[in-house]
């Protein structure tokens, strides 16, 4: 496997860490972002000479392009990026404050994006790389009382596919990456919960809180495999433009496609008359 160079946002713990060691592993360099001097250090000790930790704030527009340039300076051309950095935010849509509604997007969405958006102007001078994002299962596929994180998962579906197809004429590759429940602690202190306020929703969402809570810790997806698949498909000529990880997201996944195409092929008949008779196809 030919050496590369990575960046991955969010590289503290969970997936992000995941990917990092599984990328170090195999022999590239990693620049890991993290949010405290504590987690420079531990990230640089990793592998020292090959990891290398900055601090950023992904929702800084300034700061994200800014340590891309130095880090095409200082440390190499990079080969991939990993839009990693994130948290969910659980809440019914009723309770969930729309400030905190906002926050979910700007770390979820456009903090991804302003990593995306910094590194592609490099990628495209030189006619390749890989630019991937974490958005989840949950980009694909929605759950009661995750409606912002969800939102959120969803519209950075939306980019990454829009992103892949103007992007590949210059032989940039663009994957989604949608990991299912994996034993990280994203669904324990990682995650924000917004405050109940509204009991008509208690018989549907107590269970569901309390089932989260009590299988933080105890999830099917193992992290480690996660990094070694995402290694992988950077190493592939034709990666996919989604990736999805976990038989539970696989499962999840496939049924509420299903249920999409179902109501598409259902209701197609109703979908064709509202067509004017002469006009343009696309």
């Amino acid at each position: 496997m030919q050496k590369q160079n990575w960046l991955i946002t969010g590289v503290s713990t969970g997936l992000g860490r995941a990917f990092a060691e599984a990328a170090l592993a195999a022999g590239h360099t990693v620049v890991g972002t993290v949010r405290s001097e504590k987690d420079l250090r531990a990230f640089g000790e990793l592998r020292p000479g090959s990891a290398h930790g900055r601090i950023l704030d992904v929702t800084d527009d300034a700061a994200v392009p800014a340590l891309v340039t130095e880090v095409e300076q200082n440390v190499g051309p990079l080969d991939v990026v990993v839009a990693n950095a994130g948290y969910g935010l659980e809440g019914t849509f009723e309770e969930t404050p729309l400030a905190e509604v906002r926050r979910q997007f700007e770390v979820n969405v456009f903090g991804a994006m302003a990593t995306l958006q910094a590194a592609l102007p490099h990628m495209r001078r030189r006619r390749g790389g890989h630019l991937m994002a974490v958005t989840s299962m949950g980009g694909l596929m929605a759950v009661p009382g995750m409606s912002a994180y969800c939102g959120s998962k969803f519209a950075l579906e939306g980019v990454m596919e829009a992103l892949g197809k103007e992007v590949a004429q210059f032989g940039i590759h663009v994957t989604a990456i949608e990991p299912g429940s994996f034993r990280t602690d994203w669904a324990g202190r990682s995650m924000t919960r917004a405050e109940r306020t509204v009991d008509d929703y208690d018989e549907l969402f107590a269970p569901i809180r309390e089932a989260r809570q009590k299988a933080s810790g105890n999830q099917l997806g193992n992290p480690a495999k996660a990094g070694e698949a995402v290694v992988h498909i950077a190493s592939l000529e034709h990666p996919p433009a989604h990736l999805v990880l976990g038989s539970d997201a696989l499962r999840l996944v496939t049924t509420a496609r299903t249920a999409v195409d179902q109501d598409i092929r259902t209701w197609e008949d109703l979908s064709r008359t509202t067509d004017f008779t002469d006009g343009a196809q696309l």
